[in-house]
């Protein structure tokens, strides 16, 4: 039995929840879509549904480091990063920074968004839904894994970048996600570093990342 909160309602929180309900039906599962329809399409599956933002809501509700037991992360975007920007947003200042394409380029299987964001893969192919992420081999190829692909992105020291990453682990097939206390230690490590951030959510096999600087409030009126 577990307390989990699932970020997001649509293709991806509805399965999750699905899977944990299946898995221990004593789970305790919130979820957490802003889309009023969706919503409602999930309380008559019987979930327990919050109707708001999931960053807002992990912003102004997040009591600490020991509940829940589990965050799980289904919405398109990069809800380590938001949260983050928002928890910091009254005392920090954030700049965006270009990734130098010589450390872009050793992301594997990338794309880079409108907005500077890195998706990465260790996948050239679309992956089952219900993989199970076993330790050294790829569920889809049955080879082992080329890297672990949180443990590369870790080792990464380039160009006076700090590379940070927020393990996802694998809770059930096809459903990852981290503690409370993995989420504010990544802030605290942020909080002053002063060097540019490579902050990455990633498991074994697929990440999301950002690139950014922040000052604090009176540096960047400085710099203004």
């Amino acid at each position: 039995m577990g307390n989990f909160w699932i970020i997001g309602g649509g293709k991806f929180g509805l399965r999750a929840a699905r899977t944990l309900r299946k898995l221990d039906g004593a789970n305790r599962l919130t979820i957490v879509e802003r889309r009023k329809a969706v919503c409602r399409r999930l309380n008559q599956e019987g979930f327990e549904t919050v109707c708001t933002d999931g960053i807002q809501y992990l912003e102004r509700n997040l009591p600490g480091t020991h509940f829940p037991d589990w965050i799980i992360p289904a919405i398109p975007v990069h809800v380590a990063y938001e949260w983050i920007r928002k928890k910091l947003s009254g005392t920090h200042q954030e700049q965006k920074v270009a990734v130098p394409h010589e450390l872009a380029d050793s992301f594997p299987n990338s794309v880079k968004t409108e907005d500077g964001q890195y998706y990465t893969s260790i996948a050239d192919f679309k992956c089952p839904p219900n993989c199970r992420e076993p330790d050294d081999i790829c569920t889809h190829t049955g080879k082992p894994r080329p890297m672990i692909l949180h443990e590369f992105l870790k080792s990464i020291q380039s160009k006076g970048f700090k590379s940070i990453v927020l393990k996802s682990h694998q809770l059930a097939p096809g459903v990852g996600g981290y503690t409370p206390a993995a989420l504010f230690d990544v802030l605290n490590q942020i909080r002053d570093m002063p060097a540019p951030v490579l902050l990455s959510t990633a498991c074994s096999c697929h990440g999301v990342m950002n690139a950014f600087q922040l000052l604090a409030a009176a540096e960047s009126i400085g710099r203004g």
